[in-house]
């Protein structure tokens, strides 16, 4: 294991906290880098030039082998580089470890690593899950969808978990089920199945075992053949499709890696199934319609050349009081690597919840598809509906929602005073959102780093700024000089300065935007906002226009001099709108 020095500067690593999931840990030096570290970012100090650099390491698969990264006491970085099988070996590796820097963390990532997207997420979505658990049934899955459906928040997609309507999804895993696919059972001996004992690696083992792989580990696994898995998912996903289902969430995909001796290894298994996965769906499913899940390796992360969405976290648990901040946190630090490849998916959640708000209002600006698994007629509809537009879709921002630049180096969950704020983008503004994380929950696997998790604050203080999201520039243009406004003219003498905010009842107002269009003529300076939805439109006027209408018809507005604050009222039943703004020429 080749080793390098590592001291003197600020570092986020990404690591595998247990065999399917990946979570932060903030450090100073190597010995704060975990073992199954994917990714690390450092922040180092130019003193000469008062600057500051980024240096991004990625371990990556070299040919049949995976590399990962760890620390040393002594500081040092150690690349850990494996096949997963005793017969493949190489004793020179020249391509495990990507290396790059740069002044922009963000543009670095992009730089460092692109999908179709699947239409199912800018729409609303229930999930059986957390719902019914086990006991997922025919009348439960009516009543959960009539009973979103007379709310006003209709679901648009639906997963059927464990067993998405404009979408519907089934949940399968990867070898078929938990413990694969039973080579006893009748119509099976096609698929060449064996049973095969799963041996975890060193890693994996360091950290939190797995109560699955625990049970796996003793009773087996009914492993398909690498030459008949194709085959498997033809037949699987084309029953499917023949029963109207429109996609499928795929679980359990890191199990691969325990699988590949005698088959090449892990990578070269891993790869062997994820290709095939990847063309049944293509084959059988329009919209590249996959959901993948309890896939935090890289070995399937950078195996999957087609595949849209993943998990970005561990499971949401509803019952669990210390998960809640630390759900949010770790999606939103795991999008700065995932984000690159992938729509990270934030999971479900109930929105009849002491957390709900929290959980709805980082989903808003997460850029994610948003799903939640509540019970049949337990809903908060007023949430619910900040969230959701009447025709069932989502005002879903453009990017991978992040944690700004200020905050990445800080620990939200543990050091008793960072915020967490995450940052994106819509058509035509950015968004932000801060959030307090601390004092409810702590990382796994910190006996080594300091822990300030008993500090329970009352209250946070902290600051944001515009300069706080990354792409601002690309809707205030080249020349933006730090004002918060999109357009600014003048009219009849008087400069005029105008931001459209969007639908002020939703969590992310200004996805509701989405055109923008100045227009002269003798009698009046206009502006034309095109968007989706109904509810009160706001925007920020320097000045009080001389008239207002909705889709050609003039409507009365409210503007409030003080806050130079103007709202128009879009009417319930407008998918679409054009609101025309006028003010004197």
């Amino acid at each position: 294991m080749p080793s390098i020095s590592c001291r003197n500067y600020r570092l986020l690593s990404l690591f595998r906290f247990k065999i399917w999931w990946m979570v932060p840990q903030m450090g100073k030096s190597g010995r704060d880098v975990p073992v199954e570290t994917q990714m690390l970012l450092l922040e180092a100090k130019d003193e000469f030039e008062s600057s500051t650099y980024y240096i991004l390491f990625l371990p990556v698969l070299d040919g049949n082998f995976r590399s990962s990264l760890q620390g040393k006491s002594t500081d040092e970085l150690e690349f850990c580089i494996e096949s997963g099988d005793p017969a493949v070996e190489a004793s020179e590796f020249y391509e495990a470890v990507f290396v790059n820097f740069g002044s922009n963390p963000f543009e670095l990532m992009k730089e460092s690593m692109k999908n179709q997207y699947p239409g199912s997420l800018d729409w609303f979505g229930w999930c059986t899950w957390d719902a019914f658990y086990h006991a997922v049934n025919p009348q439960g899955i009516k009543e959960g969808l009539k009973s979103l459906s007379e709310g006003g928040t209709p679901a648009r997609f639906l997963i059927i978990d464990d067993g998405w309507q404009r979408y519907v999804y089934l949940w399968h895993a990867l070898m078929g089920y938990w413990g694969g696919l039973n080579p006893n059972a009748p119509g099976t001996n096609k698929y060449n199945a064996k049973l095969l004992y799963p041996v975890q690696s060193p890693g994996n083992l360091s950290h939190i075992r797995d109560l699955a792989m625990d049970r796996m580990e003793i009773y087996g696994v009914g492993t398909i053949s690498p030459s008949k898995i194709f085959e498997f998912y033809d037949d699987l996903h084309s029953y499917l499709v023949s029963q109207n289902v429109d996609g499928v969430k795929v679980d359990v995909q890191n199990l691969m890696e325990t699988l590949g001796t005698g088959f090449g290894g892990r990578v070269s298994f891993t790869r062997q199934f994820q290709l095939a996965l990847e063309r049944s769906v293509n084959k059988n499913f329009q919209d590249n319609s996959i959901i993948c899940c309890m896939g935090h390796n890289t070995d399937s992360i950078y195996s999957s050349n087609v595949s849209a969405i993943t998990r970005a976290s561990d499971d949401y648990y509803p019952k669990n009081q210390a998960s809640q901040t630390l759900h949010i946190a770790t999606v939103a630090f795991n999008s700065i690597f995932l984000g690159e490849i992938v729509v990270p998916d934030w999971d479900m959640f109930y929105s009849d919840h002491y957390a709900a708000e929290f959980h709805a209002a980082a989903r808003a600006l997460g850029g994610c598809g948003v799903y939640v698994s509540d019970k049949p007629g337990k809903h908060d509809f007023k949430l619910l509906k900040r969230l959701v537009l009447p025709n069932g879709s989502v005002l879903r921002a453009k990017y991978p929602g992040r944690p700004t630049r200020d905050c990445l180096f800080n620990d939200p969950v543990i050091d008793g005073k960072s915020l967490l704020k995450i940052w994106n983008m819509n058509t035509y503004s950015g968004v932000l959102g801060v959030f307090n994380c601390q004092g409810a929950g702590t990382w796994p696997c910190l006996d080594n780093v300091e822990n300030d998790s008993d500090v329970k604050p009352s209250k946070l203080t902290g600051s944001v700024s515009p300069s706080n999201i990354e792409c601002l520039e690309e809707v205030a243009g080249n020349n933006w000089t730090g004002d918060c406004a999109v357009f600014s003219f003048n009219s009849g003498g008087e400069k005029i300065q105008f931001a459209p905010i969007g639908l002020i009842n939703m969590y992310n107002s200004g996805g509701a935007v989405e055109a923008v269009e100045f227009v002269i003529n003798d009698s009046n300076c206009q502006l034309k906002i095109k968007g989706s939805g109904s509810g009160n439109f706001g925007a920020y006027s320097s000045a009080n226009p001389k008239f207002c209408m909705v889709n050609s018809k003039e409507e009365e507005f409210e503007y409030k001099v003080d806050e130079k604050f103007l709202t128009i009222t879009v009417p319930h039943g407008n998918d679409s709108w054009e609101i025309d703004v006028a003010f004197m020429a």
